[in-house]
């Protein structure tokens, strides 16, 4: 695209809309209906400008342009309890249900690391010695030690919010620089498996391995569906800076980038039950197989959430991105 005579094309076009805009309450019937037009080609505009030359200024000032023109043509609208039950009933299971090829695999190799590496913690010495002292192993692992102590070290409405809060942040991380083409998202992912392979590892050479699954099973299940979901996310990100299929690369950003978001909104609702469990349950004197019991039934209603009322409303038609009538307009796009 040659950008001068772009603009030499259509500068009348969008100076005619600004005037329009500055009295959008006082104009005539013909004037409203021009600028309804005005707007469509404007927007027509900005989304080539994003595809094939993007000028920063030119690019704010069409982006601004179509904004208020939106605003004047379709209004504002406010956000409803309605629009927050669709989001949890269709828009977020919707989302999970989309990336399920990202943050399934994930899972599955995010297990097998963890027990590749545990397995070598536990079955090699010089291996547990290059972490800590022995003594200082011992005291983590023995009955009552660091591993158990944990779980109780604060009274269980501080521990949750603690818990909740560290989660938020490592999900957090995943979504938010999965566009830096999805390695930081590999990193997140690697030292979480590290640190739950160390425990595995530990707690195996002192044959305490059931009392350590024990713990972490409870919350550990959904806390960590919500990283595989988030990792997965953040991937999928990744790839589409790489590989934005026909769509135009920003305009693919954008889009997934909307739907990470939205995300990111109801993973912090899973990590805050998953929180709750670890704050009150885990460290709880239920027996352990209630404990477990309460964790799978958390995680079995979160997948059963995902992979039917999120497959439904893939079926009917729900992306997980915004309502189209609050996107901005795009240009279309060959298949």
């Amino acid at each position: 695209m040659d950008l001068d005579v772009f603009v030499a094309a259509h500068r009348a076009e969008w100076d005619r809309l600004e005037s329009l805009l500055r009295r959008s309450r006082r104009l005539t019937g013909a004037e409203t209906e021009e600028l309804v037009e005005l707007y469509q080609r404007t927007a027509t505009h900005l989304s080539l400008m994003r595809a094939s030359a993007p000028d920063p200024v030119l690019t704010g000032r069409l982006t601004t342009l179509v904004a208020r023109a939106r605003s004047v043509v379709v209004g504002t609208r406010r956000a409803t309890w309605r629009d927050a039950v669709s989001f949890f009933t269709a828009g977020f299971p919707a989302a999970c249900y989309r990336t399920r090829h990202w943050w399934v695999p994930t899972a599955l190799v995010f297990t097998a690391v963890v027990a590749a590496l545990g397995w070598w913690i536990a079955e090699n010495p010089e291996v547990r010695a290059t972490m800590a002292a022995p003594e200082d192993l011992r005291e983590m692992t023995r009955p009552g030690g660091a591993y158990e102590s944990y779980y109780s070290s604060s009274p269980a409405a501080a521990f949750s919010a603690q818990v909740w809060t560290n989660n938020l942040q490592v999900a957090g991380m995943s979504l938010a620089f999965g566009a830096l083409l999805g390695l930081p998202v590999l990193w997140v992912l690697l030292q979480n498996a590290v640190n739950v392979a160390t425990g595995v590892g530990l707690m195996a050479s002192a044959d305490r391995l059931d009392v350590f699954l024990g713990l972490i099973l409870p919350h550990g299940l959904l806390e960590l569906t919500a990283v595989f979901v988030a990792g997965g996310v953040g991937l999928r990100l990744g790839w589409t800076v790489i590989d934005p299929g026909p769509r135009p690369r920003l305009a693919a950003l954008a889009q997934e980038g909307r739907a990470a978001i939205g995300m990111a909104i109801g993973l912090l609702v899973v990590l805050l039950i998953s929180g709750v469990i670890e704050g009150f349950v885990t460290p709880s004197g239920l027996p352990t197989w209630a404990r477990i019991t309460i964790g799978v039934v958390a995680e079995l209603a979160f997948l059963t959430y995902v992979f039917v009322l999120g497959r439904r409303a893939v079926a009917a038609g729900e992306t997980g991105d915004m309502a189209a009538a609050d996107r901005e307009d795009e240009a279309p796009v060959a298949a």
